[in-house]
């Protein structure tokens, strides 16, 4: 039986057989940019852009820019009906704000149209499962994002476990 020689070139299966969570990512960037959206962390973090408040009453639909272009683009909101001429009223710090969050003049311009709006249920952190060690806990009690201080404070309850000089294995 002789051995078929493998080059260099070949390259592993395309039809391979992959995880769910490797194919995720690519399909929801595929139906996000169908409807106009670059980044889809603007629907997902729609509430801190614009606040609690204006985000049960009024969410995204797409962003559409000029042929060729990544900025100056024109924002479609979808806004529960009596709040579009208040939303109307704002469009310009909402303009602000969503160019401040993708920190560029990403959009120039504000459509509303008028139509149900889904209600999200609020993300919450999860608490902090572990006691944060009284010199380290003190520190954070000054920061105001719960997921961040979740995170820190784990980081801490971790810190303090560690006795001695890490060793490794």
């Amino acid at each position: 039986m002789s051995k078929r020689p493998t080059s260099t070139t070949d390259a592993p299966r395309a039809n391979r057989a992959r995880q769910v969570a490797e194919l995720l990512p690519d399909v929801g960037r595929a139906a996000f940019r169908k409807f106009g959206f670059v980044q889809s962390s603007i629907v997902s973090r729609w509430g801190e852009i614009v606040g609690e408040k204006l985000s049960r009453v009024s969410t995204p639909e797409s962003i559409r820019f000029p042929v060729g272009r990544k900025q100056d683009g024109i924002l479609t909101l979808t806004v529960r009906g009596a709040h579009a001429p208040m939303m109307q009223h704002i469009t310009p710090e909402i303009v602000e704000r969503v160019n401040r969050f993708f920190g560029y003049v990403a959009v120039e311009r504000v459509v509303i149209r008028q139509g149900e709006v889904a209600v999200r249920p609020e993300r919450r952190a999860p608490p902090s499962l572990k006691v944060v060690p009284v010199e380290l806990g003190n520190s954070l009690k000054t920061i105001a994002d719960p997921e961040l201080k979740a995170v820190l404070e784990a980081l801490a309850a971790g810190v303090a476990a560690t006795r001695g000089v890490p060793q490794v294995k």
